[in-house]
This record gives structure tokens, sequence and C-alpha cells, in this order.
């Protein structure tokens, strides 16, 4: 009955508009009280350990300071310059645009592994680029929130930080090393249908009258950020530091590359860096220390036993519930951000891992795919959402093109579904 009233508060909070952290501190809070009315303060001083516990750990260091990292990023240039390189590589005609868009979203994915700051710092310099060869807004912010959600699967990715946190068997290195092969297919089956849908509607047929930047001075002016994903995941790789200790090295390679060598941020700039990074850090760790009341009152209650005993002798097959699985988190994902998905449900869902002996490393990958895919379907994404403001039109106008990159990321996932080795082959190869 306790457990009933459990989610059902959380949906009411949900409903009333409360914040999702807030919603899941206060059912939580709310079902301790009333299983434990027999006790002293009901049972509620365990609010405030858990509310401690759940943001005293070590890997959740890295999260700010990689937050702090796109915006470095974001505000020193770095991505105007990787998109004069891209198109000097690739070449103009009508696709090709777009195609810079996704390769140079998935690249930025290496240095800050936020969705919607890429979304904002591609659709700075991409949006108006592409309206101007003759590619209609609601197309191109499509492209852009898709391209970008393929940054919680490049390695440093923040979503793989938090699950990390949640399911001990998976270290931060190896969901970093699973999800590159995957994200470079999402964002190969992104461009498919993208390079296909702009010829095919004749979009960008003023692109091929535009000028090609000279490929050498574009990729001198881009080095230093080609650089930064070879300091961070190099640095890892070889050992000199943890992934927190590297989201801190690159902090400060950003400033350096942001201050002295493109001088492109201010001393003055710094403080507008530093409230934004704290602004989004803030909310992302009050959610996941909030999210801890949630779980202790799940463990507490009894809850998940229960659910795992109903789903694995309901009679379903192990794909059937794989299946079952996916499509539940494909539509959480049009509603709830993917850190709050990670922090409820997968709890919820480590018996039913345990159940089918699935490996840990990729059930991230599948879980973050299914988070990628949420971030830019309609009606909540959040990578849409910045990419419509930017591009200056409804969210509305862009689902006959975001619907035809949904199907295509779907497709990769079941790539990786089907052949496991796609993610778990790098992590194996170098030892993790």
């Amino acid at each position: 009955m306790i457990a009933s009233l459990l989610f059902a508060a959380f949906a009411v909070f949900l409903l009333a508009g409360v914040p999702v952290g807030a919603a899941l501190g206060l059912a939580g809070a709310a079902a301790i009280a009333l299983a434990n009315q027999q006790t002293q303060w009901f049972g509620l001083l365990a609010v405030p350990q858990n509310f401690y516990a759940g943001l005293g750990k070590y890997p959740l260091l890295a999260i700010p300071m990689f937050v702090l990292v796109g915006s470095i990023f974001d505000r020193s240039g770095v991505a105007a310059r990787l998109v004069n390189l891209a198109v000097a590589m690739v070449g103009r005609g009508p696709g090709m645009l777009p195609l810079v868009a996704i390769g140079v979203a998935m690249f930025l994915g290496g240095i800050s592994g936020s969705g919607p700051a890429t979304a904002a710092a591609i659709g700075g310099v991409m949006l108006l680029a592409m309206q101007r060869a003759g590619y209609p807004p609601a197309f191109s912010a499509s492209v852009v929130a898709a391209a970008a959600s393929t940054d919680i699967l490049i390695p440093p990715s923040v979503a793989f930080i938090v699950y990390s946190v949640l399911v001990p068997g998976a270290s931060v290195p190896a969901l970093f090393a699973a999800g590159l092969v995957p994200g470079m297919l999402a964002g190969l089956a992104l461009a498919i249908p993208t390079v296909w849908l702009a010829r095919r509607h004749r979009m960008g047929q003023l692109e091929a009258d535009l000028p090609r930047p000279p490929f050498w001075r574009s990729l001198r002016d881009a080095s230093w950020g080609l650089a930064a994903p070879v300091l961070i995941l190099g640095g890892m790789r070889a050992g000199w530091f943890t992934p927190t200790e590297a989201a801190v090295v690159a902090v400060f390679y950003g400033l350096f590359v942001g201050m002295v060598i493109y001088r492109t941020i201010r001393v003055r700039d710094l403080f507008v860096i530093l409230r934004e990074s704290g602004e989004l850090s803030a909310v992302i760790l009050l959610v996941v220390s909030l999210a801890a009341i949630f779980a202790f009152s799940l463990s507490t209650l009894g809850v998940i036993d229960p659910i795992t005993n109903a789903i694995v002798h309901s009679g379903l097959g192990e794909g059937a519930v794989l299946a079952m699985i996916i499509l539940m988190l494909i539509v959480l994902g049009m509603f709830l951000d993917g850190i709050s998905i990670f922090l409820i449900f997968v709890p919820l869902m480590m018996p039913i891992l345990r159940h089918y002996q699935w490996d840990p490393v990729w059930f991230g990958v599948i879980l973050t795919l299914n988070v990628a895919i949420g971030q830019f379907t309609p009606p909540m994404a959040v990578n849409l959402m910045v990419s419509s403001r930017i591009a200056g039109v409804r969210m509305e106008d862009t689902t006959r093109w975001v619907l035809w990159l949904v199907g295509a990321m779907c497709v990769a996932m079941l790539c990786v579904i089907v052949w496991p080795q796609l993610a778990l082959w790098l992590p194996h190869t170098l030892g993790y």
C-alpha cells in the first residue's frame, strides 16, 4: 500500500509542476514517514543521512568539472574553428553542412559530455550558416538536437558517471570505453537520413556557392581544440589521472586555450562562466542527492523484489523483458531528463540485470542510448528545446524531421543489442 503511495505521490508532484528532484525527495520522505509511524521522528532522520550519502561519492566530483569544461569551450570559440575545419574537409554541397554539424557535435562530446551544452554551442554556429545555405530552420534545429544527443555516449559522459555510482560493477573507464563505438555508430546512423533528406527535398541549394575554407589554416586554428579529447582520454588511458582528475585538467586546459591562445575569454567573463556552470551543476547534484532518499524508501519498503519477481515470472522471455524496458525508457525519456531516469529506475532494474546475467557495462550503454533518444524526442526533449529556441521555430514544426532521426538512432541501439561486442570490444581490449 505504501509502495503504491510512493509512486502515486511522485506522479502527483510531477503533474503539479514540482521539479523532479523535489518530487523525488518529498515522495521518498513521505513514504519513509508512513512506514515508520511507530518510531521516533517517524524515521525521518534517515532523510538527511541519505541526502548526504547520495552526494558524498568521489566520482560525482567530475560532474561540475565537466560541466565547467563545456561552458569554457563553448565560449572559447573552439566550435566555430572545428566547423571551419570540417567544412574544409568535406567540402560544400547539399547535405554537407548538416553532416558537419553531426561530426562537430560528436567531437565536442569528447570534451564536455553534455547534450544541451553542445546543442547550444553547435546551434550558435551552425543554425545561422545552414539558414543562409537554404536549409529550413526546423530541419536544422532537428539535426543539431539529434547530433548533440550523441555526446552522452562519447566519453567523457556525465550520464556514465552517474550510472557508475549506481552500479558498482561498472567502472567509469570501462563505461567511457564502451560508449565510444556505439556513439560513433549513432552519429553514422544520424548522418545517413540527414544527407538523404537534404538531397531528396533539395535543401541547401545555396551551399555550393559558399566559399570553402582553406584546409591547412583551418587545421592550424582548430589544433588546440583537437588536442582536448586526446589530453582527456589519453591521460586517463595512460594512467596519468583518474576521470575526476581528468575533468580538472580539462578545465585548466580550456582556460589556457580560451584566455591565452584564442583570447576569446577575458577575466571578467570568468564570473559568468563559473556562475552558469555552478547553477547547472547544482541542479544535477541536487537531483542526485534527493533521488537517494527515493531509492532508500524503495529499498526500505521492499518494493524492488516484488517488482523483479513479477517481471521474471511473468512468462515473458529475456528478449521480451528487454524490449519492454527499452520501450518504457523511450517513453519516459520524452518527459524526464536522463539523470532522473537513471536515479529512479536503475535501482529497480539491477535485480533484473543480475537475474538474466546481463553485462552491467553493456546494459549501461543501452540505457544511455535510450536517454540519448529521449533528448531529442518531443514533447520534453531538452536538446530540441535549446536548438529550437536558437533557430526561432516551434518544437511542433520539427516533428516531421525528428521522427526520421529517432528511427535512425533506434536502429543503432538495435545493433548494439544484437551485437553486444560493439560496446564491449573496446573495454575488453583495453583491459577494463
